[in-house]
């Protein structure tokens, strides 16, 4: 099992002295310093105008981490596909895999906060089938050599071919879930499939019912299953002292960050995301001592590596890390990124 970096930039919380382009510095610098600790990937998330994260251009963040590193996989966490025009996205990320010599990984999701899309003029009830449209135009732009028509519900053009094109052929591409019409779709579109397993739980029992899930659905389609990925909170915790601040970091995260980026009224929430419904409901009430195994990693190095065991046993082929959530200290993110590495990675070597 392979590990990566992963962050959502999440950044509002009640007096924070940390502003957004202090923080957005910190990702790059965490992102370069992932290929020096010996992590595979860069995962780096994508929201606007929100109440959880701060950084709208992984693209451009990812470019500036593509020159300064010779190795490591770069990749979106995700891309809001319905947020864009599909050509432009192909575009994007085709290029970045030409500059940083094959090295893209390209995950897309339909977000989950209302507010991103109002500003753009995109319909937040309509994100399920432009995403769908979106990923397939895409894949169809990365992998067609000749130039593309396409006349849909919401895209239309004709005749059009991307310059530059990618290095790789195709780039992979996942889908991130946390439902599953989401999963279903990754099966159908013979993409890979990223979740998180604190959804994974609440939605389907564990990664287990997710794998199986996606591998019948796969072969229905008459298509192999991809890689499957999940992400993890992570927490170093030696004393009880340390544990109880962890956790209430974890807890201040989902109260101040991300309750108010869910989609959890049932007045409002579109059918396709009436799940969070349940989601924000549980977060409403956790408390520090509820946080599991299936959402965070807290304690030792030896306590950590057995709850990833297991994950490689549900068939996870790479989990990406989120040290640096809750307004954990830059120097502290960076020290737990090269305690992972030295401590808790070399159990799961090939």
């Amino acid at each position: 099992m392979q590990f990566g970096y992963f962050t959502l930039s999440d950044n509002h919380y009640d007096n924070n002295p940390r502003d957004a382009n202090r923080f957005i510095a910190d990702i790059l610098d965490e992102a370069v310093y992932a290929e020096e600790v010996g992590l595979n990937s860069a995962w780096i998330g994508e929201h606007h105008f929100s109440t959880l994260g701060v950084l709208s251009c992984p693209d451009l963040v990812l470019a500036q981490v593509a020159a300064r590193t010779k190795r490591i996989r770069l990749a979106p966490a995700v891309s809001v596909l319905p947020l864009h025009h599909p050509i432009r996205v192909a575009e994007q990320w085709a290029t970045l895999d030409l500059l940083s010599g094959g090295r893209v990984d390209f995950a897309a999701g339909r977000g989950y906060d209302r507010r991103e899309y109002a500003p753009f003029g995109v319909s937040f009830d309509d994100n399920q089938s432009l995403f769908e449209e979106g990923m397939e135009v895409v894949r169809r732009l990365w992998s067609s050599a000749a130039p593309l028509t396409h006349h849909g519900r919401h895209y239309h053009f004709d005749n059009v071919r991307i310059t530059p094109r990618p290095v790789q052929r195709p780039i992979p591409a996942y889908v991130a879930s946390f439902s599953k019409p989401s999963i279903e779709l990754a099966a159908r579109l013979g993409c890979h499939l990223i979740v998180a397993p604190f959804a994974a739980a609440m939605t389907f029992g564990g990664m287990r019912q997710v794998r199986d899930l996606y591998a019948e659905t796969c072969e229905r389609h008459g298509n192999r299953p991809g890689r499957l990925m999940c992400s993890y909170f992570l927490h170093f915790a030696d004393t009880p002292q340390e544990e109880e601040a962890a956790r209430a970091r974890q807890v201040r995260y989902y109260k101040e960050c991300l309750i108010a980026a869910f989609p959890g009224d049932p007045a409002t929430a579109p059918p396709s995301y009436r799940y969070f419904v349940e989601i924000v409901d549980r977060l409403h009430k956790v408390r520090p001592e509820d946080l599991t195994e299936n959402s965070v990693l807290i304690g030792s190095p030896a306590r950590i590596a057995d709850t990833l065991r297991r994950v490689a046993e549900a068939g996870v082929a790479e989990v990406i890390l989120y040290f640096n959530v809750g307004l954990k200290p830059h120097a502290q993110v960076k020290e737990e990124m090269a305690r992972f590495t030295a401590e808790v990675a070399p159990h799961f070597a090939v």
